[in-house]
């Protein structure tokens, strides 16, 4: 039952957001994968919230924040859903939100950039480095990174035999851009 407990946030998960100002999610999906017993399996995370001032031409000043609402985790499985909101991983009463804020930016290539951010789940804070693709398409903007980090590192779940430590989120996030970024 110690499946994923989908870090995502991040959470990154979090989508990473908008280009000058604020924006309006047109699309937004965090996703995670873990292996259990040999076999990846996975689920999602919803409540995503974004704060994002992305800027290709200035990412020293490019900022973002995110979170994501843990209550929502989603595996397709009623029973290890209420399992990963328990004490046991994710703590949902006393930890609702996975957040992330960045640290830094820097571009690789074309639309390629790695971001240094602050991962915050369950009151534990770690840095993670997240690769993601950038693409301005007009009036939208779109954002996708996969990064992996260990479940353990921030205190959801314990050590098993049966289940990694080893957790792959991926986000996936178009955003509008607001009237000011469109000029």
């Amino acid at each position: 039952m110690k499946k994923i407990f989908a870090l995502i946030l991040t959470a990154s998960v979090v989508c990473l957001g908008a280009l000058h100002a604020q924006t309006a999610a047109t699309r937004s999906s965090v996703t995670f994968e873990i292996k259990n017993l040999g076999i990846s399996t996975g689920g999602s995370i919803g409540g995503l919230s974004t704060k994002v001032n992305f800027n290709p031409a200035n990412l020293g000043a490019s900022t973002l924040e995110a979170s994501v609402d843990v209550k929502t985790i989603n595996t397709d499985n009623d029973s290890r859903d209420e399992h990963l909101r328990s004490e046991d991983f994710f703590d949902v009463a006393r930890y609702p939100k996975i957040s992330l804020k960045s640290i830094a930016f820097k571009h690789r290539s074309g639309n390629n950039y790695t971001g240094t951010f602050t991962l915050t789940i369950k009151d534990k804070s770690k840095q993670v480095e997240i690769p993601f693709t950038f693409l301005d398409k007009g009036n939208t903007i779109e954002f996708k990174g996969t990064f992996k980090i260990n479940r353990l590192d921030y205190g959801v779940g314990s050590s098993s035999m049966i289940l990694s430590d080893d957790v792959t989120v991926t986000i996936d996030c178009e955003e509008r851009k607001a009237e000011s970024a469109r000029l």
